[in-house]
């Protein structure tokens, strides 16, 4: 069996220790990212929905940049959301302003009823980019 290239960002190894799983895994040029939420420091979900939303996709940010990457590379994201047709106007600028230039990613937003007391994650799929 081939070794796991687990990546990890600065930070939150308590969150990964504990539900003993990767923030991401390298495979040849295509990194792999865990669910990545909107947590407070202390690891508790972010009341305030909008802030929530900003803080998961600054995790995002943070552990692609942990792999050499940032959202430029990323190829395919997955979201899910608690209550997707009243969030979606509050997410829509947020994601806009981290993929907001052409060609965008392909995005497959599902509706769900339990995030462990989130109510919003991505995950993503990136190519990583070649050493120069």
């Amino acid at each position: 069996m081939t070794q796991r290239d687990a990546i990890f960002p600065p930070g939150r190894q308590a969150l990964y220790e504990i539900n003993r799983y990767s923030a991401a895994v390298r495979s040849g040029d295509l990194l792999f990212v865990s669910g990545q939420v909107g947590s407070r420091e202390d690891g508790s979900p972010e009341p305030d929905f909008a802030r929530q939303v900003q803080l998961a996709f600054d995790n995002l940010g943070a552990v692609l940049k942990a792999a050499g990457a940032s959202f430029d590379d990323v190829v395919d994201v997955t979201t899910f959301h608690t209550d997707p047709a009243a969030q979606w106007e509050i997410l829509n600028p947020i994601r806009l302003k981290a993929f907001g230039e052409q060609p965008y990613p392909t995005w497959t937003a599902v509706g769900v009823t339990w995030l462990a007391g989130f109510d919003f994650e991505i995950k993503v799929i990136a190519r990583l980019p070649q050493a120069a």
